[in-house]
């Protein structure tokens, strides 16, 4: 749980977790992490702490506020669990949802991403917002989901090890990891009206999930192959030039047009567009270069494995099996 000034709600949200839990057989740890919070937050949790009635909860304080994804991030970082659930610190998620989560989760699925159809938010400035940008997710991911911005999910763990968060990118979860091969769904859980504190969304948040978006679908589509959107924006805009060039030498030699060749504003597009080509494809080379010295120098594969099935011991990538131990 990344936490913020929610001094009012935490010590009922730690019970009503206790609460949801007590009723499984499951181990479980809660973790919550304090993202520079100014209001006694932390001594609230310091009191439930040394209290020892909950020896499951362990409390991590950022030294300064860096915002929700890094909250969460370092939340992922610190799990012990084989899933991790995060929801937010404000009350408006209800624990009772997270059994509801984890047997889902049990069906096959390696993403469940909760879904507030009865929220209650302001419709200005949030439920329309989050439409607008559930919408353009959806979209550009190719990931349906109803509410990308509800922070109750529950992840496999092995799936949260290969994701790195940066941003607002927290609530691209579920599209990244579809991109890797993980099996997502979307459940109904209930959403709360803030009975205490005070909201630390805002509009401006949207704008940065526009941003953080495009971010994404780079990543996402073009991390390993980089070339390609840039060749082929390169290509476009010399297929341009080759357009208006044209124009301008029908201009000259074939038509009856007063424009002379050296004021025609489209010989001066003309040049631009093949300036802007050829600079495409050298930023498409120099990413090619970058996203392959990356991958090497960190010996990071361009692949994700689910599982192996073998019969035989499986040598390592670059190992002959020979004379070779694997661990």
């Amino acid at each position: 749980m990344p936490l913020l000034n929610e001094r009012e709600n935490v010590a009922e949200l730690v019970e009503r977790i206790a609460a949801a839990m007590s009723g499984t057989q499951m181990e479980f740890e809660v973790i919550v992490v304090d993202d520079g919070s100014t209001d006694g937050t932390l001594d609230v949790l310091g009191q439930l702490y040394q209290g020892g009635r909950y020896p499951w909860l362990k409390i991590i304080e950022l030294r300064r506020n860096f915002g929700q994804t890094a909250a969460l991030s370092a939340g992922f970082d610190y799990a012990r669990g084989d899933v991790i659930i995060p929801l937010d610190g404000d009350l408006q998620n209800d624990p009772a949802d997270i059994p509801k989560l984890i047997t889902k989760l049990d069906e096959g699925y390696d993403v469940v991403s909760g879904w507030r159809r009865q929220r209650h938010d302001s419709f200005i400035l949030r439920k329309i917002p989050s439409w607008i940008a559930n919408f353009l997710i959806g979209l550009i991911t190719g990931v349906k989901l109803h509410d990308y911005g509800c922070t109750l999910k529950a992840y496999h763990k092995e799936i949260i090890a290969h994701i790195n968060l940066y941003g607002e990118m927290h609530r691209f979860i579920p599209a990244i990891a579809s991109w890797s091969g993980a099996r997502v769904t979307e459940i109904e859980v209930t959403h709360q009206r803030r009975q205490r504190g005070k909201s630390k969304y805002g509009l401006n948040r949207t704008v940065k999930v526009l941003l953080d978006l495009i971010t994404v679908k780079f990543l996402g589509s073009f991390s390993t192959k980089p070339i390609h959107i840039f060749g082929l924006m390169g290509l476009l805009t010399l297929l341009g030039s080759f357009v208006t060039g044209a124009t301008v030498l029908y201009q000259k030699y074939i038509s009856d047009s007063p424009l002379n060749m050296n004021r025609n504003p489209l010989l001066t597009l003309t040049v631009m567009l093949t300036l802007l080509s050829v600079q495409f494809m050298l930023m498409g080379l120099l990413a090619e270069m970058l996203c392959r010295t990356y991958h090497e120098s960190q010996n990071k594969p361009t692949y994700i494995i689910r599982r192996i099935m073998s019969t035989t011991d499986t040598p390592l990538p670059g190992q002959t099996g020979e004379g070779k131990t694997n661990a």
